[in-house]
């Protein structure tokens, strides 16, 4: 039988041997109680003789001629284990010497422990279960060495007639035999009399009992990965029983009210972060129906990573230095050849900083993000991370690669997010250095060495990310928001300091939640196996409770150590968190060192305003010397359109006086905010048989401005305050023009093309 035991020796859980029998590894220390028992019971010179027993045998002897029958065989326990190594030998005397020549060169070749080891691992013991180990569970339930007398007494008896155990026959038979052995234990002063007595009124057992299923995944997995290792012995895993115990109860809890909405998969993993040892492995929800795929082993299945995947390409951009932690990022309406992402509450804020963006899992600023770092670098990157599952080509998963499309493993990301945590950790206790070993795969094995203790050669550059780009992810993760039904931003809190991450794929069929501490990192999985979206199957409330419950379970500690030697502090403007120049108000702050290289400000201008400061002025038309100048935080107009309904205390730059009409401005006061330049847009037939209208949006600083629209040189008509004209073009190629009242001019280029309805 393959059997897994926890890292104290705590049997989690065995399979039955491909021939039908309870049979678990060779044991190499036996039980006190049944030695004694069986020694008592069956070869009381055990540890005198040399295999051969000539006492013993003349009583065989005696006995069997008063009776006139075979009544005893007179063979030692050590005789016994060679028959049971000739398994299929006939049992005679020609035999029986063969088996005493045996049995002598094992007495000259084991000590008695591992004979009687020998013997107690290969004794049959009733029914399908064979050796002692087997039978301590199958009968009572429990370990070996927690056998009371009148248990180890009942196994004792067992090898010689293994057919009495049967619960619905011989009960008497088996009993009179416990009690008789029990009696000689009591007249040998191997028990004193009270604990002989409590050992009568023990009942025999019942039926056999279950074995352990507290890790039935991880059990399949050892066996399937280990198959040498399975079968030579009780292989010791990683796994904390009682931690494994509880997170059952945490998953059954969860698992009632996920059903009711048709929700019945889900995956817990626990690791810890110094050694990468699993501490919890649950690769689904205990005792399922058949209908729901009970046997699949989610942590190893490759599922689509929805939003998890944010966290890392913020740090490998801080890590390169073409991100600061809280620059402002792009949130408008995009439209890139063809691929238009949209953030999950369909909203936009214009900026919004990128660590707020990655705490809110903005859809949109982080598939702008990646398109300004690089999708193959992107690509790249995940590998190092230890993804194993991005197999394909970057331009296979195209940009979408941060929302979902690509597919991991619950074992690679928990992983990766605890690599992560470790090379934050030692980076502070080895004097900024690091170690490539940091970023390894988990293990289960309890005794497979780590590097924790073996620790060498250390590099000064991070061979995967920084430190520092790793405590930035970190922080902006914990501050976790979503929009509550209201649209409003919420903020979740857990009541342990972790930085988490939630994510859910496309067509709400995988939630996730992964969460890290300095100490351990926990990877929970929700969903259907067989790949069914549910309606409410988001990661904020399908997998984060689940997260929080179990890290509830675990130890506290102190947060992770600030990385200074990889820190600097710079001035930052403090609307765009970009650089600081002259024509910003300015916050002091911490960044990676790789950001001081990162641009400045490139939305702060120095404006020449007149003195009522309502006006922008030059020379032409205003004495220098009356010039006031003022820093401004000035928007492209799309841009501008989405941030000012979010900042009520946006302010438009003041207009150019009327006789300064030498100024300009350095933009068009004008832009498109859908559709994007030479867009293909894709419209649907409805049911009437024509094409679906589309409506195209125009940004203007002034919101009083009257637009004029044209398509194709036909005029369409004009729109004041809100910019937004629906459309119903012909496929094929088209220009949109639009002119507002001061002549500035518009024009944009695209593509109806229709769409087959399935």
């Amino acid at each position: 039988s393959a059997v897994i035991d926890d890292k104290d020796g705590n049997l989690l859980g065995a399979k039955i041997a491909k021939d039908g029998q309870w049979r678990f590894p060779h044991q190499i220390k036996v039980p006190e109680k049944f030695q004694e028992c069986i020694i008592e019971f069956e070869d009381q010179r055990f540890k005198k003789h040399w295999g051969i027993d000539p006492i013993g045998l003349g009583r065989a002897v005696k006995q069997n001629i008063e009776a006139g029958r075979i009544v005893s065989g007179g063979s030692t326990l050590t005789m016994q284990v060679m028959r049971m190594a000739r398994k299929g030998s006939k049992r005679n005397l020609i035999q029986k010497g063969i088996e005493s020549i045996q049995a002598t060169r094992l007495e000259w070749k084991f000590d008695k422990e591992e004979i009687m080891a020998l013997y107690a691992s290969n004794a049959p013991f009733g029914g399908n279960v064979v050796g002692l180990d087997a039978a301590c569970w199958r009968y009572f339930g429990k370990e070996g060495n927690t056998l009371t007398w009148a248990e180890a007494a009942t196994l004792a008896v067992l090898p010689n007639s293994p057919s009495l155990i049967h619960p619905g026959r011989n009960r008497q038979r088996l009993l009179d035999k416990r009690n008789r052995l029990l009696k000689r234990l009591l007249e040998k002063g191997i028990i004193d009399e009270t604990t002989h007595s409590l050992s009568l009124e023990e009942s025999l057992p019942q039926k056999p009992h279950p074995l352990p299923r507290l890790a039935p995944h991880l059990l399949e997995r050892v066996r399937k990965e280990n198959p040498t290792s399975s079968k030579q012995g009780r292989i010791k895993t990683s796994i904390d029983q009682n931690l494994q115990s509880r997170i059952k109860d945490i998953l059954n809890k969860h698992h009632q009210h996920l059903s009711a909405n048709e929700i019945n998969n889900a995956a817990i993993l626990v690791l810890e972060v110094e050694t990468g040892k699993v501490l919890s492995y649950h690769g689904n929800v205990p005792s399922l129906p058949a209908a729901h795929h009970p046997s699949v082993d989610i942590i190893k299945a490759p599922r689509s990573t929805g939003s998890i995947l944010k966290p890392l390409l913020y740090s490998m951009m801080l890590n390169e230095g073409s991100l600061l932690p809280a620059a402002m990022v792009q949130d408008v309406p995009t439209n890139i050849k063809n691929y238009q992402p949209e953030n999950y509450n369909r909203d936009y804020e214009g900026l919004v900083p990128a660590d707020q963006a990655l705490s809110r899992s903005l859809n949109v600023p982080m598939v702008k993000l990646l398109q300004d770092f690089g999708l193959q670098k992107f690509h790249f990157g995940l590998q190092k991370f230890g993804l194993t599952t991005i197999t394909k080509s970057s331009t296979h998963y195209g940009l979408p690669l941060i929302l979902g499309g690509a597919e991991t493993k619950l074992w690679d990301i928990t992983n990766t997010y605890a690599c992560m945590a470790r090379t934050l950790n030692n980076f502070y206790k080895e004097d900024g250095l690091y170690d490539p070993q940091d970023f390894r795969m988990p293990t289960y094995f309890q005794n497979e060495e780590t590097t924790t203790t073996k620790r060498k050669n250390f590099l000064r550059e991070a061979p995967v990310v920084s430190a520092s780009s790793i405590w930035f992810a970190f922080k902006a993760m914990e501050k976790l928001e979503r929009p509550n039904s209201e649209g409003d931003w919420q903020k979740f809190y857990s009541s342990k300091r972790i930085a988490w991450k939630t994510g859910t794929s496309f067509g709400f069929r995988d939630a996730w939640a992964i969460g890290v501490s300095p100490k351990y990192a926990v990877g929970v999985w929700v969903g259907n196996a067989d790949g069914e979206g549910r309606p409410g199957l988001i990661g904020v409330h399908a997998a984060a409770p689940i997260l929080f419950d179990v890290f509830n379970l675990l130890p506290n500690a102190p947060w992770f150590e600030l990385p200074y030697d990889e820190l600097a502090r710079i001035e930052v403007c403090s609307k765009s968190g970009y650089r600081a120049k002259d024509a910003c108000e300015k916050d002091s702050v911490l960044v990676p060192l790789t950001g001081l290289s990162f641009g400045t400000c490139p939305y702060h201008k120095n404006l020449h305003l007149d003195q009522s400061e309502e006006w922008q002025v030059n020379s032409s038309c205003e004495a220098t010397q009356s010039f006031v100048k003022k820093p401004w935080f000035i928007l492209p107009p799309v841009e501008e359109y989405y941030y000012k309904n979010k900042h009520s205390d946006y302010r438009k730059a003041p207009p150019i006086r009327n006789d300064c009409k030498g100024l300009s401005q350095n933009e068009s006061p004008m832009q498109m905010i859908y559709p994007t330049y030479n867009a293909k847009i894709l419209v649907p037939r409805g049911l009437d048989g024509e094409l679906s209208r589309t409506v195209f949006k125009v940004a203007h600083r002034d919101q009083s401005s009257v637009l004029h629209w044209h398509l194709d040189n036909t005029y369409l008509g004009s729109t004041e305050h809100f910019h937004h004209l629906e459309l119903n073009p012909e496929p094929g190629l088209h220009t949109l023009t639009v002119v507002d009242k001061e002549g500035n001019r518009l024009q944009q280029p695209f593509e109806i093309a229709e769409r087959e309805n399935d």
